[in-house]
C-alpha cells in the first residue's frame, strides 16, 4: 500500500472539487470570512434571547484581564454576592484577585518543589517529569485549590490589595517565575543525585522560597496582615470595620463552611465510572491542603444539583470549555451557533466522550451560573456571568444554551445538601487516582 501522496490521488482530489458546483461560491466566501462567519446561523442567535425564569441579582461583572485567573475570580464572585446579599455592598464591589493569586504562586511555588523531590530519582525524559517541566505553574486553578488558599490565608476586599500590572497582565511575571522554577528543579535534582542530607535539602528549599516571597512582593504587592474594611451600602449608609485579619473578613462577611462545598464532575469516558471519587496525581497548590476531589455524575445529575443551588438563590461555579461554538462579542454558547460541518459537507461530529479522550476537548475556563430558563421545569438556557468585563456579552453576561452545557461543561461546585443522599455517602468514600494529564485535572 503507497503510503505518500502520489500525482493520481491529487488528480482525483482535483476531479472531486470541480464536480462539486457550489465549490467556487464556497471558496470566495470561506477565503474572504472565514470559517467561522461562514458558518454562522442567525436563526441560533434568535433563541438566546437573556430571559431567565430565575435570575439572581449578582451586581456587576469582574475582568480577569490579561491573566488566567478564571477560576479565581468566578470562585471570589460567587463569595461577593453572598457579601452583596448579607451586606447590601455597591453593585461594583469585589474581593482582591490579587490577594490569593499571591498566596497561590507562592504555595504553587512550594508544590512543584516537592513534586520535583518526589520524582527527582526519575529521568528527565520520564513522563511526569517531563509534564512537571513543561509548565512548572500557571494561572489556573481547580476549585479546591482556591479553597485550600483561603482556607489558610483567607481573603480581603479588593480595596485592600488591588491590582497590580503583573496580576492583570501575568505573562511577563509567568515567564520569568518559570523560568526561575526550572533552574530550581535543575538544583534540587542535583542535590538529590549526590545524596544530600533531607535537612539540608530544606534549607535550601527554603531559601528558594525566601527568593519567591521577594518576586511575588516586588511583582503584586506584599498582602496586608490587617485592614480595614470601609464602605458605603447600596442605600449609602457608611460602614467602618477595623483591624480585621484576612481570616476574620472571611468568616464573619462570607461565613461559608467551605467543606460544604463539593466538585461535581461529568466526565463520560469508559475509564470513570459515575458515582465514584476522582482525584488527579500532583494536582494541587497548598502541601497538606485541601486535596482536589471530583464526584462523577450523568448529566441529569449534574444539572439538577446546579439547578437546586439556583433556586436556593446562590450561585454556582462551574467549569467548561468555553472556546467551543461560541461567540466572545455576543456572549452566546450554542450548539446550534455554526455549521462547520455542513460548510465543508465533512462530519464533525464527536461524542463528549470522544473529545475527551482524544484531546479535542477540556475544561479551560470557569465562570458562575446566576440564571436559568426552566419550562416545564425543563432548562433550556442559562445565565452566565463571566470575568471578561462588561464590554463583551450583555454587560458582561452570557448566555448559554442547555444543549451546549451538556456538551462542553465538566465541572461545578455545589453545596452537597443539594445532592441526594447517597450521593453524599459516596463523597466520603477513597478516591481513584487519575494520572497528571487526565483531562479531569486540566486547569481553568
Amino acid at each position: 500500500m503507497t503510503k505518500a501522496i502520489v500525482q493520481q490521488q491529487l488528480s482525483k482530489f482535483k476531479d472531486a472539487l470541480q464536480e462539486r458546483p457550489e465549490h467556487k461560491v464556497l471558496e470566495r466566501t470561506i477565503t474572504r470570512n472565514g470559517i467561522l462567519a461562514s458558518a454562522a446561523d442567525y436563526q441560533a442567535e434568535t433563541k438566546m434571547t437573556p430571559v431567565f425564569s430565575i435570575d439572581l441579582d449578582t451586581g456587576d461583572v469582574a475582568n480577569q484581564k490579561q491573566s488566567g485567573r478564571c477560576w479565581m475570580f468566578a470562585a471570589l464572585n460567587t463569595m461577593r454576592h453572598e457579601i452583596k446579599n448579607k451586606f447590601n455592598v455597591p453593585k461594583d464591589f469585589e474581593l482582591s484577585q490579587n490577594y490569593t493569586y499571591f498566596w497561590d504562586k507562592l504555595e504553587k511555588a512550594n508544590y512543584f518543589y516537592e513534586n520535583v523531590l518526589a520524582t527527582a530519582d526519575l529521568p528527565t525524559s520520564d513522563r511526569k517529569v517531563a509534564w512537571l517541566m513543561t509548565t512548572p505553574q500557571q494561572d489556573g486553578g481547580q476549585w479546591d485549590m482556591i479553597v485550600a488558599i483561603i482556607q489558610k490565608y483567607g481573603v480581603v476586599p479588593k480595596a485592600a490589595m488591588p491590582e497590580t500590572y503583573n496580576s492583570s497582565k501575568s505573562s511577563e511575571f509567568n515567564s520569568t517565575f518559570n523560568l526561575k522554577l526550572r533552574k530550581d528543579a535543575v538544583a534540587l535534582r542535583k542535590l538529590v543525585a549526590a545524596n544530600t542530607p533531607a535537612a539540608k535539602i530544606a534549607a535550601f528549599k527554603e531559601e528558594l522560597l525566601n527568593d519567591v516571597y521577594r518576586m511575588l512582593a516586588y511583582s503584586f504587592g506584599e498582602p496586608p496582615a490587617q485592614f480595614d474594611f470601609e464602605y458605603r451600602d447600596a442605600a449609602k449608609n457608611y460602614h467602618l470595620d477595623r483591624g480585621l485579619t484576612p481570616t476574620a473578613f472571611f468568616e464573619k462577611y462570607v461565613g461559608w463552611d467551605l467543606a460544604d462545598y463539593v466538585s461535581i464532575i461529568n466526565g463520560p469516558t469508559a475509564d470513570k465510572p459515575y458515582n465514584q471519587m476522582y482525584t488527579v496525581e500532583m494536582l494541587g497548590n497548598v502541601v497538606d491542603g485541601r486535596q482536589v476531589r471530583h464526584l462523577n455524575v450523568d448529566m441529569e445529575t449534574f444539572r439538577a444539583v446546579a439547578i437546586k443551588q439556583l433556586q436556593s438563590g446562590e450561585s454556582v461555579w462551574f467549569g467548561c470549555d468555553v472556546g467551543q461554538e461560541s461567540d466572545r462579542q455576543k456572549g452566546i454558547m450554542d450548539t446550534t451557533l455554526y455549521h462547520k460541518g455542513e460548510l465543508f459537507d465533512i462530519d464533525l461530529k464527536m461524542t463528549k466522550a470522544q473529545r475527551l479522550d482524544y484531546a479535542e476537548s477540556l475544561m479551560t475556563h470557569a465562570m458562575v451560573l446566576t440564571g436559568v430558563d426552566l419550562i416545564d421545569d425543563k432548562p433550556t438556557k442559562w445565565k452566565v456571568e463571566n470575568s471578561w468585563g462588561k464590554k463583551v456579552g450583555n454587560d458582561g453576561f452570557f448566555v448559554m444554551s442547555n444543549a451546549w452545557m451538556n456538551e462542553y461543561c465538566y465541572q461545578v461546585v455545589v453545596n452537597k445538601k443539594h445532592l441526594p443522599a447517597k450521593l453524599q455517602e459516596i463523597l466520603k468514600e477513597k478516591p481513584t487516582v487519575l494520572a497528571p494529564w487526565d483531562p479531569m485535572g486540566s486547569l481553568a
